[in-house]
């Protein structure tokens, strides 16, 4: 008998390793989009190594929620919000779906704009270049989403392949960026930046208005920007939807947390590797207000690193954009779909008709609307988001109380307690949003 090859030994432990992760590494291409790109980009900029510990404490919250909700989806019989629907009432469920399919909606066009951003990064774009773009990526991937079977094992591979091309990316420019490992550990140490001590709640401020117009103060913008780009409840909730596509059972817990383990390492990572590249190289040398887009990033990196890191830092983006492009519409799809009480199966016609809604709803506003036109939108955004990020924690500490069919509780109670933790900071950021809108609007 023929002894394996080393080949066949390598593509055996693949193989395993296939079998044991995936549904946490899509939802870290859910939350590594444009506007996480350049959060992380802007945090490094402002505030250098100081703010690493932020991330670190907003990796464990959503370790906690990813965790939690995948032994949901193995645990509970129906998919998440059936389960609220049968226990709390479908009205309850009907509210969660349709919250999250707005946000994901409304802010898809982030999406669109950051693949262009990432190409802009390389080659200036013409209008009408932007315009056969974007249709042509929206088109195509609606053909793709109605003739594709198994669908879940299609995105998973390419998920796969776009954080490969985001590791790919970012971890070459922390490579030239050359950080101080010492400055980089003591980020980790829980510290405040002088100014932020005090006013926490967002204000207008009367000194820097002109002209009537209205000008807010709040320096913990984005401070908060990191914690919900990083710890995105909507991304974890998703996960009892990708584990049961994955096929996994009961007997798959273990798989169940290697894989969130793996997914959240993934995401702070690669959050990380952006912040400690952007501190090294961009503080001190460029404006944080300089950085409007990701694009804006790769283009600061040419002067310092050359044309390399900028085409590497590109690359990175457009995975990074390309990758929460498709699956942000899908979660909405999903969502939206169960929550009317519909099949939420990745195959089913009502999950990829609402899925080509929120694409097509990011693809009409992207092209059609200026930047100042936008901006009632992100207002209504921010109002679902308001509505949407306690709802789903809700439910998620909700239904990991529910008790399996051995009798205990869906999710263990150190999990449970962590995401009550994250519950709270979910509420204040959802007050300083609200706050926020009050004062815009005014």
């Amino acid at each position: 008998m023929n002894e394996p090859t080393l080949n066949q030994h390598a593509g055996s432990m693949f193989q395993k390793l296939k079998q044991k992760i995936g549904p946490a590494i899509i939802v870290a291409c859910i939350v590594l989009g444009p506007g996480s790109i350049l959060t992380n980009s802007k945090i490094g900029c402002q505030f250098g190594f100081s703010m690493a510990w932020v991330l670190v404490v907003a990796g464990i919250l959503m370790l906690a929620a990813i965790a939690a909700a995948a032994r949901i989806g193995v645990g509970l019989k129906e998919s998440p919000l059936t389960e609220l629907g049968n226990r709390l009432g479908r009205p309850v469920a009907m509210l969660t779906g349709v919250t999250v399919f707005l946000i994901a909606a409304c802010f898809q066009f982030g999406n669109n704009l950051g693949v262009l951003a990432g190409i802009e990064a390389l080659t200036p774009l013409s209008d009408t270049a932007r315009l056969g773009i974007l249709v042509a990526l929206n088109g195509v991937i609606c053909v793709c989403l109605f003739g594709m079977k198994r669908l879940y094992q299609r995105i998973e591979q390419i998920m796969m392949l776009m954080m490969g091309l985001m590791l790919l990316g970012f971890v070459a420019n922390l490579v030239m960026a050359q950080p101080s490992i010492s400055e980089a550990i003591s980020g980790l140490v829980p510290t405040l930046p002088e100014g932020l001590g005090s006013n926490f709640l967002p204000s207008v401020d009367v000194e820097n208005s002109v002209d009537g117009k209205k000008v807010l103060f709040d320096p913990w913008l984005t401070i908060q920007g990191l914690l919900a780009t990083t710890f995105s409840i909507a991304g974890a909730f998703y996960q009892a939807y990708l584990v049961r596509e994955k096929g996994w059972g009961t007997s798959d817990l273990q798989n169940g947390f290697l894989d969130s383990v793996a997914g959240t390492s993934v995401l702070i990572g690669v959050a990380m590797m952006i912040m400690l590249t952007s501190a090294t190289v961009l503080k001190g040398q460029v404006e944080p207000g300089e950085l409007k887009s990701a694009a804006d990033v790769a283009l600061q990196l040419e002067p310092l690193f050359g044309s390399g890191a900028k085409w590497l830092f590109a690359i990175g983006l457009l995975a990074g954009a390309s990758s929460s492009f498709l699956v942000n519409s899908v979660l909405g799809g999903t969502l939206l779909a169960d929550g009317i009480g519909k099949d939420a199966s990745l195959d089913s016609v009502w999950t990829k008709s609402f899925t080509v809604a929120a694409l097509l709803i990011g693809m009409v506003v992207a092209l059609g609307t200026t930047s100042e036109g936008r901006v009632p939108l992100i207002i209504f955004a921010q109002a679902m988001t308001v509505l949407g990020g306690p709802i789903l924690i809700a439910s998620l500490i909700y239904l990991g109380n529910t008790k399996t069919t051995a009798g205990g509780p869906t999710v263990p109670r150190t999990l449970t307690w962590i995401n009550w933790v994250g519950a709270a900071v979910v509420i204040v950021l959802a007050f300083r949003t609200l706050v926020r809108i009050y004062l815009t609007l005014s």
